[in-house]
């Protein structure tokens, strides 16, 4: 059986981890991305073709070049706040397109495909941990209630590829809640957004960033802000879960390990399994920067900010077998060590036109 694995979305963030880890466990990674949101330079892991997912002549030409067995599919627009300002955008990228690749995916002859999707797809959590006491983490069985374009996207996007499973597609989409860390320093890939939403990354750069501009054109000239100390948690911040992008990769792996091996269509939550405050990040991250006095600002909670946010991830440990290995520590040390790359800080300032 051929040990190629399609990878649109490949040039970007988790998409070039899941390269890395597949070229590492020997596998053949085929990247496909149009660059939109990708980083050519993360494409290093094996060939590149650059296009349109949504492409149905470009998607079949590269199944017919490189025949491969499955496919992980990462190409997404992820920015929820700009999904409420363009919807019309998400549902033609993330539910359209995905929809036309798993189709001409299904007849270029694919047959497993492994979906990155998100824990957005339930909604509202909050109710999980207030009604009654609450059930406590999120379980595949939490109703799925999106309360955003990028939610409703991803979970029409994975309503169409479990009904390609009528036709002897059988698919695994994994919805997975906050993800960091990088790589090994050698592999030369990490995060770097156009903007930059993600939390940690958040906190890093103001600590580590020599360039004004280029805070500036992070939005993040102002520091790092931490909405509420007043919630019903240990220190007062929101809980939430943040799992390793090699574990969350592994699972990934471990996921197409299993459709192979003649797995059924299915669903599967990933993090930690444990939460982590605001705080509790604020504090790893003084640690892997040395900056002991170091005190974030602090606003009123947002509206909407559930106090507390976490995976339940038995179903994964028990199909999958997948256990997550990295700590908290691990996860800010790996990422503050891509953030203060020089390799990075090059990428970062060229992609928001500040090069030199």
């Amino acid at each position: 059986m051929s040990s190629t694995i399609l990878i649109p979305g490949g040039a970007g963030y988790i998409g070039s981890h899941a390269a890395y880890l597949l070229k590492q466990k020997g596998y053949e990674p085929v990247v496909i991305d149009d660059l939109s949101m990708g980083n050519a330079w993360a494409a290093s892991f094996g060939p590149f073709e650059q296009g349109d997912v949504g492409d149905t002549d470009f998607v079949r030409g590269v199944c017919e070049k490189y025949k491969p067995v499955a496919a992980m599919y990462f190409a997404a627009f992820i920015e929820v706040g700009e999904s409420v300002q363009y919807p019309q955008k998400y549902f033609e990228n993330n539910r359209d397109k995905a929809s036309r690749f798993f189709k001409t995916a299904n007849a270029s002859g694919i047959k497993k495909i492994v979906f990155s999707s998100t824990a957005a797809v339930y909604g509202d959590t909050a109710s999980a941990y207030t009604n009654g006491g609450g059930s406590g983490p999120i379980s595949e069985f939490y109703p799925t209630k999106p309360i955003n374009p990028y939610g409703q996207s991803k979970l029409e996007a994975e309503a169409y590829l479990r009904m390609l499973d009528a036709d002897g597609l059988r698919s695994v989409a994994l919805r997975y809640f906050n993800v960091a860390g990088a790589a090994p320093s050698s592999a030369r890939i990490g995060e770097a957004h156009k903007p930059e939403s993600h939390l940690i990354p958040r906190l890093i750069m103001p600590l580590i960033a020599s360039n004004p501009n280029l805070l500036k054109a992070m939005g993040l000239e102002e520091g790092f802000t931490v909405y509420g100390d007043d919630y019903p948690t240990p220190d007062g911040t929101a809980i939430r879960d943040y799992v390793h992008v090699l574990d969350l990769i592994d699972a990934h792996i471990r996921a197409l390990d299993y459709l192979i091996g003649g797995g059924e269509t299915d669903i599967f939550n990933l993090g930690s399994g444990r939460g982590f405050s605001v705080m509790e990040i604020v504090d790893a991250v003084r640690k892997a920067l040395n900056k002991p006095a170091f005190v974030p600002k602090l606003e009123a909670r947002r509206p909407g900010d559930p106090a507390i946010l976490v995976a339940n991830i038995s179903k994964a440990e028990k199909t999958l077998g997948w256990k997550p290995e990295h700590t908290l520590q691990n996860i800010i040390d790996d990422a503050a060590l891509w953030h203060k790359s020089s390799f990075y800080q090059e990428a970062i300032k060229t992609k928001f036109g500040l090069a030199g």
